[in-house]
């Protein structure tokens, strides 16, 4: 790819004949959801800040595993090293895929404590409010203030569990 990343790129017919496949070129059918030219798995949980279902305990990072569309860019095995974040492959490791925290489309603005650093822009079917804070993201220390996978990320970087019977208010 260039300096720019077109529609096609992603959405692809994930057989096409530019990477090598027999099929068309272009978002003309694809076996992945979203017409997406390889494999891209979303994180599931039954509501925001609850509890992630792992579907993908140790994924396979090939171009064959759950987040290949990510990896056609960047490098899985770089991210699980903890190369960019220290906690990338405590997440990954635990079911969280990349749409979890990152957007694919670019940051829609709709948050504006969001910095759009690293295209950072949490899904809100699985992050919830911490309090009454607004759900954020600090790039420069790298540090969240939500409510996820049963526990609350502060802006300061502390992290704290959950009460049980609330589902997202943080423990006094």
């Amino acid at each position: 790819m260039g300096t720019q990343i077109f529609c096609t790129d992603c959405h692809n017919s994930d057989d096409n004949r530019e990477f090598g496949g027999v099929g068309p070129n272009g978002p003309h059918g694809s076996k992945w959801t979203h017409l997406l030219e390889r494999r891209y798995e979303f994180s599931q949980a039954p509501g925001p800040g609850q509890r992630v279902t792992n579907l993908y305990p140790n994924p396979d990072l090939t171009v064959n595993g759950p987040y290949a569309m990510c990896g056609k860019c960047h490098s899985l095995t770089s991210i699980v090293q903890n190369t960019s974040w220290s906690q990338h492959s405590i997440h990954i490791n635990a079911g969280f895929s990349c749409s979890t925290c990152h957007t694919a489309h670019g940051i829609a603005g709709r948050n504006g404590n969001v910095s759009g650093d690293r295209l950072v822009d949490f899904d809100l079917n699985i992050v919830a409010p911490n309090g009454g804070m607004p759900i954020a993201y600090n790039g420069s220390t790298k540090t969240c203030a939500l409510v996820c996978h049963e526990v609350t990320h502060n802006a300061n970087g502390t992290v704290g569990a959950v009460l049980p019977h609330s589902g997202v208010n943080p423990r006094h």
